[in-house]
């Protein structure tokens, strides 16, 4: 009697461990490739509606029924991820000059936009991410602020070459109210 016929369990572990040998170099030979990530840094944010932002712009309009001038400056910053928007003027608390800092990019995964909005009124205000989606010229974010939603539209004109950013709040009544309405001019 052969010895294979008095142990054929050995002659199957043999064969396992010899399957497993010969995965384990095929997958060291040939890895997986991972696909690449939706966003991350080989991923830049390339947007034709946002790039018609960047640049000096004046702004003219009304903020909370007063006039709500102020200067403004786009340019793609952090590897192209985001738009990077500061903005310096009106206030509408009396005596104070307003400033932001607004960080537009786009979530790939959650085919969304989003802006960081930075500014005078501190960290609590700042927790809020905007989330926002384009319909043709125009992107319409949505906060939702420890006082209460907020949209700010932001409109782009090819004809004039402008920008109009309305600003809406809901009232204590809850409907939406104006809360800013303002245009950007190219001051270049």
């Amino acid at each position: 009697m052969a010895a294979r016929d008095r142990f054929p369990g050995r002659m199957v572990m043999n064969m396992s461990k010899t399957f497993f040998l010969l995965l384990l170099l095929v997958t060291a030979v040939f890895p997986q490739s991972k696909p690449e990530p939706l966003d991350g840094p080989n991923r830049p944010f390339h947007d034709d509606l946002l790039d018609n932002l960047k640049g000096h712009w004046k702004v003219t309009g009304v903020l909370v029924g007063h006039p709500g001038d102020a200067e403004l400056d786009a340019v793609w910053v952090l590897n192209h991820q985001f738009l990077e928007i500061h903005e310096k003027g009106a206030s509408v608390m009396p005596g104070r000059q307003y400033e932001a800092q607004i960080y537009i990019g786009y979530d790939n995964a959650s085919e969304r936009y989003v802006a960081h909005w930075i500014d005078i009124y501190g960290g609590r205000f700042s927790e809020t991410i905007g989330y926002g989606a384009r319909s043709g010229n125009t992107i319409k974010f949505n906060f939702e602020y420890p006082d209460g939603p907020f949209h700010n539209t932001f409109t782009w004109n090819p004809e004039s070459r402008t920008w109009r950013f309305l600003l809406e709040q809901k009232n204590d009544a809850g409907k939406w109210v104006t809360f800013a309405d303002r245009t950007a001019t190219a001051a270049n």
